[in-house]
């Protein structure tokens, strides 16, 4: 398994090595031990998601209130995805970078998100499917999302025409969430990952 850490900082990047045949091709996405290596703790998975959406579908920028957040570890085992991490963390050093990477069956890249980075994609192919890993179960009452489409952002979605939910469409940009005191605190995070660590 390599690993590359991300522009945002706790936000990692693992690529498994595939193994090809004449039957098609096996392939571990997640690992536990490559995984607690790289982050320094071992992921609880107490929820998986699996999500299909058509191409130019935007799924995203979703965060979760810390203490206990949500750290997601993803990976596309059917069609092309871009998958996005924004560092929302009041107080990061890397607050307000995003980074980005294709995810597809071909590598098999994952994207691992820890607890107070928003994430989101863009489906490339039609049946593109995103599967989740996450630390903890769904809490509508924590979560919370950020306008994918933020000029202030700008990420670089490469969909001309993209179609979002009303609830990513209306969802309010990083410098209003931040007025208003509905972003994680980089050092509510830390302590977190602390305690993760043991």
């Amino acid at each position: 398994m390599q690993v590359r850490e991300l522009k945002v900082v706790g936000a990692i990047e693992f690529s498994p090595r595939t193994f090809p045949d004449s039957r098609g091709v096996f392939v571990s996405p997640f690992q536990g031990d490559a995984f607690a290596e790289a982050v320094g703790h071992r992921l609880t998975v107490a929820q998986t998601n699996h999500s299909r959406s058509r191409r130019g579908t935007i799924r995203g920028l979703h965060f979760s209130d810390v203490p206990p957040g949500q750290a997601k570890y993803v990976y596309c085992p059917q069609g092309a995805l871009i998958d996005f991490v924004v560092d929302v963390r009041v107080g990061s050093p890397t607050y307000g970078v995003w980074d980005a990477v294709r995810l597809d069956p071909v590598d098999f890249r994952a994207v691992y998100v820890p607890e107070g980075v928003a994430h989101g994609f863009v489906a490339l192919e039609d049946d593109t499917v995103l599967s989740y890993l996450c630390s903890t179960g769904y809490n509508p009452g924590s979560e919370h999302g950020l306008n994918p489409l933020d000029p202030e952002l700008a990420l670089p979605w490469s969909v001309d025409d993209p179609t979002l939910s009303e609830k990513d469409a209306t969802a309010p940009t990083l410098a209003e969430a931040a007025e208003t005191g509905l972003l994680p605190t980089y050092d509510a995070c830390l302590a977190r990952y602390a305690d993760l660590r043991g």
